[in-house]
């Protein structure tokens, strides 16, 4: 795998600067800088309740911060709004994944390019233009190889595939920072092994953030991890340094991926 470019030089994609966010007196997230360089994949682990999904809803506008500043290629986006993240290229999925569950899956991919790019509903087909947005709804569904049920109600399909249609979703607003809230959650292993490889094989224009349970995943495919922990970040480094640290284990991993001593194909996750 090919690794984002180095930092000297380019800009961030994302930097985080003192993000803190409180409920009253409750902190979910604590002075967290954090700086995203254009083509990486990093992966947001800790237990729950270290504030990662917090985080996410910081950093894609569904929640203000409460201390900190956030930029987002390049432009000063703390105070904005989800809509003009997304504008900018942000896309990203959550835990319960938001669909149309009475519309087909073609429309729900529809629905998400019309709603980004600032499109207007219309009652009759605009030819060319509608057709296009829905030849780019197809082409993502078949990215995440759930092309086959584009016609089917979303509301009629099983828990993975609404996994995968909000995936397609997100890639079909072409981003470049794609924010992934746990993914794997709930997928079988078959399931896992089509995810991990297509988020491996996602092209370097897109950068990736994911927050993930699943360490088989996770460690897969980010090239560096970003570990919290009370809202705090306590660990940052490369999936080796992270098997290896006994803090992590101790927080959160427990010793199934632990650092082998022998070579690394005697762990394949």
């Amino acid at each position: 795998m090919t690794e984002a470019v180095a930092p000297e030089h380019v800009r961030p994609v994302l930097q985080l600067r003192g993000i803190g966010r409180r409920f009253g007196g409750l902190h979910a997230v604590r002075d967290v800088d954090l700086e995203i360089l254009p083509g990486e994949r990093r992966a947001i682990l800790g237990p729950n309740g270290a504030g990662k999904t917090t985080l996410f809803n910081v950093i894609n506008g569904d929640m203000p911060p409460t201390s900190g500043s956030i930029e987002l290629f390049g432009s000063d986006v703390t105070r904005s709004p989800a809509r003009r993240r997304a504008k900018l290229g942000l896309a990203r999925t959550y835990q319960q994944s938001r669909l149309f569950l009475g519309l087909s899956v073609e429309d729900n991919v529809y629905l998400a390019i019309v709603g980004v790019e600032g499109g207007h509903l219309r009652p009759f087909a605009v030819p060319g233009k509608d057709e296009a947005i829905r030849e780019r709804a197809r082409a993502a569904a078949g990215r995440v190889a759930i092309d086959r049920k584009l016609g089917e109600l979303v509301g009629s399909l099983s828990h993975g595939e609404h996994r995968q249609v909000a995936l397609a979703m997100a890639l079909a607003v072409r981003p470049q920072l794609l924010m992934l809230d746990e993914p794997a959650a709930g997928l079988s292993r078959g399931e896992r092994v089509l995810l991990t490889e297509l988020l491996l094989g996602l092209d370097r224009d897109i950068t990736l953030i994911l927050i993930e349970h699943d360490m088989d995943v996770a460690l897969r495919v980010a090239e560096r991890v970003t570990m919290m922990h009370d809202g705090n970040v306590v660990v940052e480094g490369t999936p080796d340094e992270i098997r290896a640290s006994e803090l992590v284990h101790e927080l959160y991993l427990g010793t199934h991926h632990a650092a082998e001593p022998e070579p690394a194909e005697a762990h394949d996750g």
